[in-house]
């Protein structure tokens, strides 16, 4: 998959199509830079209580233009629609700060798959928000998606330099690219083998008596649980996370629930608790999150399958918009208590 200049016709995407929420965008974004297809889109996160552009949504649209030289209009706070012509992809040192607490991630996820194929190596620094509910954090990022994609051939490492929790933002995740010839698909039927499972909780800025409740309550409901307690500098804070990392030899997945104000410690656990139940019991290979996220790629590669826990309306919504950049199909069927994606050429 080589990136090219825009001659292609324009795409007319829908924002409110599926879920409605940012993922249009961002995969919009990303292959429009990879393939040179120019788009048009209306109705941007259009089912969201704030529709438009956040913070997150306009740096990484602006990280995007930066990375490809694009044409851009409608690039405002605010915004629902946005037209994004791309140039050819650029290798270099990129600094984006989303300014807020928004998510680094989602932002560093709409780049990276363009930088796999640019016209030489980069590094990308991305501050704002590592840890917050509306996107997969920066431990997921390193743990769960980079082992996978790595496998598939892209190079690159990722350090999460600081930690931003909402609603303070201030944290950093520090990328590293070189370009990659091609794309290997991906077969995950099975995780493979158990190997173990280790909890973290985790706070800045916040009294370590919770953390200890938390991992007491995890012990609670998961039988042979490895926990630990991950004490910030309370400068990172404040802020408090549970972490629960399932690891096979095929597949490592982090389930993770946050802290807030008025939350009891228990409920956070239960909530991670529920989330990283529901993965093994289903005996797919990726939770529904990382399966959202190897779309992309096995996209990319041109083949590719994994069994998932379940097929969110997220991942169908992303399924559409890929398919529109490129020529290729998703097969997506449902069997016992997991779903089977494949990608069919």
């Amino acid at each position: 998959m080589q990136s090219k200049k825009h001659a292609a016709p324009w795409l007319d995407l829908d924002g409110a199509q599926g879920e409605g929420g940012g993922q249009v965008l961002r995969s919009a974004l990303t292959l429009s830079m990879i393939t040179g297809t120019p788009f048009r889109i209306e109705g941007i996160r259009a089912n969201r209580s704030k529709p438009g552009l956040l913070r997150q949504h306009l740096t990484a649209v602006q990280a995007a233009a930066a990375i490809c030289g694009a044409q851009v209009s409608g690039a405002e706070p605010g915004s629902q629609r946005l037209s994004f012509a791309p140039g050819p992809i650029r290798g270099g040192d990129y600094r984006f700060a989303v300014g807020t607490a928004g998510s680094c991630t989602l932002v560093l996820q709409t780049v990276l798959p363009a930088l796999w194929f640019a016209d030489g190596p980069s590094t990308i620094s991305v501050s704002g928000g590592t840890h917050n509910r509306a996107a997969p954090p920066a431990d997921f990022l390193l743990r769960a998606w980079q082992p996978l994609v790595s496998e598939m051939g892209a190079l690159q490492t990722l350090e999460l330099v600081r930690h931003g929790f909402y609603p303070a933002g201030g944290g950093e995740v520090v990328a590293s690219v070189s370009p990659c010839a091609l794309l290997q698909p991906i077969a995950l039927d099975e995780r493979g083998q158990y190997v173990g499972l280790k909890a973290e909780a985790v706070v800045a800025g916040v009294p370590g008596s919770v953390a200890r409740r938390e991992l007491e309550r995890l012990r609670a409901q998961i039988a042979d649980v490895d926990g630990a307690i991950r004490e910030l500098p309370s400068r990172e804070g404040p802020g408090n996370a549970v972490l629960i990392e399932v690891r096979h030899a095929r597949v490592t997945e982090l389930f993770t629930a946050f802290g807030e104000r008025g939350l009891p410690a228990e409920i956070v656990a239960d909530q991670a608790a529920k989330q990283a139940r529901h993965y093994i019991e289903s005996g797919a290979a990726v939770g529904e999150y990382l399966a959202d996220q190897l779309l992309l790629p096995m996209a990319l590669a041109g083949g590719g399958r994994f069994t998932c826990a379940s097929a969110s309306s997220h991942l169908h919504t992303n399924i559409t918009v890929i398919e529109k950049f490129l020529p290729i199909e998703f097969d997506v069927e449902p069997f016992a208590n997991r779903v089977s994606v494949s990608v069919v050429v």
